[in-house]
């Protein structure tokens, strides 16, 4: 009886999760030029939206907030604060929408070969990446106009703040996408997300105020949200450059990041183990 050795051969349908998008970063590359290829297709302004999305949110907020609230009398540089806030906060909700909607958007390739499903979701978060560019482009020319003065720790900051919304997404996103397959109930749920999103983070508002609302242990319990600590960083990183005095990080910050920091990476791990749960039946679900 001849004995055949399948070491080097691949099992059909098996994978070791997230891991294989860098094997396959290839088809990675694909999907990605494929989502901002397509994104503003057949569109006038193109690429132009956004610039013209944020923009004309930001200016809602700030009529809303600034003008008819009147913060913008006691945050100074409001305009910036927000715009900070309101940048961060549209990368998470384009990055969570996009990856829960990922394998959805992509039935037609899920059911007819075999690829690691987590480059869609993956890829999602990529493409929504790169449209957050052009709005960080804009926020750095205003605080430039107004007198800003980067810093290696502000640097620091905005880059440390952008990875735990892609770390927070890419857990969620992962989670959601595979429910999404299974029960179309869960596009709800995630829309309900992204609107807590932007009104429990300090973005419309100072966390002093929360502070000043909420018993201590509410305050450490609203703190340790990722969302929450990445859109102090970017305050950090932008406008606090931008004023003469600030209210500064919040007590305790350096604990609330690690703990946003263990929450993405718990989110990451229960996310990948969910998704490859609902994958054995995606090809039939869809």
């Amino acid at each position: 009886m001849t004995i055949i050795d399948t070491s080097a051969y691949d099992v059909p349908g098996r994978g070791r999760g997230i891991l294989d998008v860098v094997r396959w970063r290839y088809l990675l590359r694909l999907l990605v030029r494929k989502g901002t290829a397509t994104r503003y297709r057949n569109s006038v302004l193109g690429w132009t939206w956004s610039y013209v999305k944020p923009l004309s949110q930001f200016v809602v907020y700030y009529f809303v907030m600034g003008i008819v609230l009147n913060l913008h009398r006691e945050i100074e540089n409001f305009a910036i604060y927000l715009f900070a806030g309101v940048v961060i906060l549209n990368l998470f909700n384009e990055a969570f929408g996009n990856a829960t909607n990922s394998i959805v958007d992509n039935g037609s390739l899920v059911k007819k070969i075999y690829l690691p499903r987590e480059l869609f979701p993956v890829a999602s978060i990529i493409v929504a990446f790169i449209h957050f560019l052009p709005q960080l482009a804009v926020l750095l020319v205003i605080c430039l106009l107004v007198g800003y003065a980067p810093s290696l720790t502000a640097v620091v900051a905005v880059i440390v703040g952008a990875l735990l919304v892609i770390m927070f997404a890419l857990g969620l996103g992962l989670f959601f996408s595979g429910i999404n397959v299974r029960y179309r109930d869960a596009q709800n749920v995630v829309e309900i997300i992204r609107m807590f999103s932007t009104w429990t983070s300090p973005v419309l508002y100072s966390w002093t105020l929360v502070a000043a609302a909420l018993p201590s242990w509410g305050f450490h319990i609203y703190m340790t949200n990722p969302l929450t600590v990445a859109a102090e960083l970017f305050h950090y990183g932008f406008w606090s450059r931008t004023v003469e005095q600030s209210h500064g990080l919040p007590p305790h910050f350096a604990v609330y990041t690690l703990a946003a920091a263990l929450i993405c990476v718990v989110m990451l791990v229960v996310g990948q183990i969910t998704f490859r749960r609902f994958e054995r039946s995606f090809a039939q679900d869809l």
